[in-house]
């Protein structure tokens, strides 16, 4: 189960309890504030440029990004410190849209918050719904809803909260590769189509969201043909497409060369991939337990962006919060904490 998103983090990994996220002008404010500590910190010629109350992002991709994400918490906090290396190397990660993953004490207002804070900022919000039932098998991400009706009525408040703003989804990170590799006992596959498929629907009711299924990674099912019923069971016709590499490390040039052998098969629907944290591709030993755990070494991966020069691949994404740990291995925190020194070494290692 290399493959595992294993410490995606589950729970609510919003960046407060209440699930919403401060009002776009407040956040902005927020942002030029840590502008200037990390201007102050760094020097005249080292300040990285972070936009203005009323600016849009400076990523160039449709995408929120988000002023209050743990990057850039972390970032200003290193710049109070003077800590001015640190401060750009966080800031990599805090400058570039991330994926938000809604969490279970207020799905409806998390949706809702991270929408309009995207739409006042003319972006589009990144969404990842991970709360199927029985989820990640018992590991590190273990939990989920409790049964098919805590679902329903947990997806029907993300709906509300989307309502007619512009998302993305990523769908059920693990739900359907841990089907097919028979991690998830055979007892709740039924049940498992079911609520993918009624979630696929009911999203694509929605105006203006975009949705992709989990697909898991070349290396997790190597073979694309044994996701195809999976996908077409749970709704792979109505959706967008499919989403490869979440949480994972696999190159993207594996994954796009995967992501067009299995689009074949499924109507040639298209894909996006999670560039998270793959800059260095897996680690050595890939078949080592829980290699996929936390592994040394490896670094950011391309930026967020629609520009991928293939017209099966819609985007490269950081589905994967860059600086959260996959679980308490090799002296991480848990699922979804985050972990500074890990944000800071996979900043490091980056490409210039």
């Amino acid at each position: 189960m290399y493959g595992s998103l294993r410490g995606a983090g589950g729970g609510p990994p919003g960046e407060r309890r209440s699930g919403r996220p401060r009002t776009a002008l407040g956040a902005a404010v927020a942002l030029a504030t840590l502008l200037l500590l990390t201007a102050c910190s760094a020097g005249q010629g080292d300040a990285i440029s972070l936009p203005r109350p009323g600016q849009r992002p400076l990523s160039d991709g449709p995408f929120w990004v988000n002023p209050d994400s743990k990057a850039s918490r972390q970032a200003g906090a290193y710049g109070k410190d003077g800590k001015a290396t640190e401060a750009r190397l966080v800031q990599r990660i805090a400058v570039q849209p991330t994926a938000e993953w809604i969490g279970t004490d207020d799905p409806e207002g998390q949706a809702r918050g991270f929408t309009e804070a995207a739409a006042a900022a003319d972006r589009e919000a990144l969404l990842v719904l991970y709360n199927i039932p029985h989820r990640d098998c018992g590991s590190y991400s273990r939990g989920g809803a409790s049964d098919g009706n805590a679902y329903r009525a947990w997806l029907d408040g993300v709906r509300r909260g989307i309502g007619d703003r512009a998302a993305t989804v990523i769908l059920e990170p693990d739900a359907l590769p841990h089907i097919e590799d028979r991690c998830t006992p055979q007892q709740f596959h039924e049940e498992r189509y079911a609520l993918l498929t009624e979630a696929v629907g009911g999203l694509k009711r929605l105006p203006h969201t975009k949705v992709y299924l989990d697909a898991g990674n070349p290396h997790w099912i190597s073979d694309p043909g044994r996701m195809v019923e999976p996908l077409q069971r749970a709704g792979i016709d109505r959706a967008d497409g499919f989403a490869l590499n979440i949480s994972n490390y696999r190159t993207t040039q594996e994954n796009a060369r995967y992501g067009k052998r299995l689009s074949e098969m499924v109507g040639g629907k298209h894909f996006v991939i999670d560039t998270s944290r793959n800059g260095n591709g897996p680690a050595s030993g890939g078949d080592t337990p829980e290699n996929w755990c936390n592994p040394p070494g490896r670094a950011l991966g391309t930026p967020p962006t629609t520009k991928t020069g293939d017209d099966r691949i819609d985007a490269y994404l950081w589905i994967k919060r860059p600086g959260e740990s996959d679980g308490t291995c090799k002296g991480g925190p848990k699922a979804g904490d985050w972990w500074p020194d890990r944000a800071l070494e996979l900043a490091h290692n980056a490409k210039k």
